[in-house]
């Protein structure tokens, strides 16, 4: 699947960010390759380093694959709604607020990798089965107008961001 163009997504720092991608990379081939890294990567943790904050006030290593589960469970079901057509705004989301209330923090983080695991097949199944027609859909989403096929590439992009920010803040 290819980078959508200019016009299926907001003019805001944090889209350039996410979807930053070479033009000729596809887009299910990236979606593995993460996955398979991140689950290597939390796979091989040593013991307690899944409790492991870089600083005061931000999330585990644990908390943090909880974010990224959380979003993408958000991410996908926007591309669903918007991929269907519909018509009403589909809210935003505050990951602060969201992360406080998950409990990530009491979970082993087997059970985590394990939501991970099975939400990323959900994701790559739902994507699949996308029409063309169904990726140029355009809705309504944390109030910008986007695609759902900019929605899928900001999937690849938030955990591309997340992966780097592992390597170099937690496991450097």
């Amino acid at each position: 699947m290819h980078l959508p163009a200019s016009y299926e997504y907001p003019k805001a720092p944090y889209f350039a960010e996410y979807l930053r991608f070479d033009q000729d990379e596809n887009l299910f081939e990236v979606l593995k390759k993460q996955s398979n890294e991140l689950i290597s990567l939390y796979e091989n943790l040593a013991k307690g380093q899944a409790e492991f904050a870089y600083e005061a006030g931000k999330w585990s290593l644990k908390g943090l694959l909880g974010h990224m589960v959380d979003s993408e469970r958000i991410f996908s079901y926007r591309v669903l709604a918007i991929s269907r057509g519909e018509k009403t705004a589909l809210p935003g989301f505050d990951e602060n607020e969201y992360q406080i209330a998950s409990e990530y923090e009491t979970q082993s983080v087997d059970d985590i990798l394990a939501q991970y695991k099975a939400t990323r097949e959900a994701t790559t199944l739902l994507l699949h089965s996308l029409s063309t027609k169904q990726w140029n859909q355009m809705g309504q989403a944390n109030g910008k107008s986007i695609s759902a096929r900019a929605l899928s590439w900001m999937i690849a992009g938030h955990e591309k961001h997340h992966l780097r920010i592992i390597k170099e803040r937690y496991l450097a």
